[in-house]
């Protein structure tokens, strides 16, 4: 006797009821595709069409209102390749990338060994505290930074007088200060998402290496350099070059801050081509769109990077 038939179980029923799971899982398919389809048009609208519409414009001379588009062929990236500007807006951004990435990664870093100590009271509402800067629009923390940092009423400078530094340093009008001043409200924005990149990390470690450690008479400091700091090597592969990928996109926070000033001592590669496509006397649609090309490019190369990176982590977390 099978052991269809000790259960009860008909063959020719098991047989009819593989058509039916198939109607079923082709009907759940057929929703699943359904409720993505609207977010599949808007990306497609809004993400895909203008990247594939760039690389036509980059080869076209177009301002964007009139209706005829002369192609040109590269002409547009020899004259990027021969802006100064370009060139400069390039170093600004791997400027703020050096000056941006190392803090996230190694301020979030010390922050998340801090809470996530069980022994830490309120824990959950430090990790909040930190997060909630992430969720607020970054048009918004441009506008209120510019009036914290506000050479003549802003509160920052006025604590300063008060404490006898005299005048108001202005943190965002000087070509000095302002890169510095961006990078360390870019830092306080998105600390807050390395920080929990760390923190998932660290629950990856099991406790009994610990304990174990412990008994064994491990004191903090060799509990820190021993276990955690060479368990956590392949995360921090992933996370630094995350981090370094995210600094790329400074774009709304740089414009709503300095707008790439003063003396276009902020202007970022984003602001570059965005001031080149749409606030330049005459726009430069072709133009803009073959710097932002060479630009996209140089992401791709940091996101071939990146997949070579999460590659060598995994094989480095293997072998410990």
């Amino acid at each position: 006797m099978t052991t269809l038939a000790m259960r009860g179980v008909r063959p020719e029923d098991k047989r009819a009821e593989r058509p039916a799971r198939r109607g079923q899982r082709g009907r759940l398919t057929l929703w699943v595709w359904l409720f993505l389809l609207p977010t599949a048009i808007l990306y497609g609208l809004y993400t895909l069409y203008p990247i594939v519409a760039s690389y036509w414009y980059s080869l076209v001379e177009w301002n964007g209102f009139e209706s005829e588009q002369r192609f040109v062929g590269l002409a547009n990236y020899q004259a990027v390749f021969a802006d100064p500007m370009f060139w400069s807006s390039f170093k600004i951004t791997l400027i703020f990338m050096l000056l941006v990435a190392p803090a996230r990664v190694i301020l979030s870093f010390l922050l998340a060994i801090v809470l996530n100590s069980p022994k830490l009271p309120l824990a959950r509402l430090f990790r909040t505290a930190f997060f909630l800067p992430v969720v607020t629009t970054t048009a918004i923390v441009g506008v209120v930074m510019q009036f914290v940092l506000d050479p003549a009423s802003g509160p920052l400078n006025s604590l300063l007088q008060a404490l006898g530094h005299g005048g108001g340093i202005s943190f965002l009008g000087d070509s000095q200060t302002a890169l510095i001043t961006a990078s360390v409200v870019y830092v306080w924005k998105f600390f807050g998402i390395t920080l929990v990149y760390w923190l998932a990390a660290l629950q990856t470690i099991p406790s009994e290496l610990y304990e174990a450690a412990r008994i064994d008479g491990a004191g903090a400091v060799q509990l820190f350099t021993q276990i955690t700091v060479p368990l956590l090597k392949p995360f921090l592969i992933i996370i630094s070059l995350l981090t370094i990928e995210d600094s790329f996109r400074a774009f709304d926070l740089m414009q709503t801050l300095t707008g790439g000033g003063p003396y276009f001592a902020t202007e970022v590669i984003e602001i570059y081509i965005y001031q080149r496509a749409f606030t330049a006397p005459i726009p430069q649609l072709g133009f803009a769109s073959a710097a932002a090309v060479l630009f996209g490019l140089f992401v791709f190369v940091v996101g071939l990077i990146q997949l070579w990176g999460v590659w060598a982590a995994r094989r480095l977390r293997a072998g410990a």
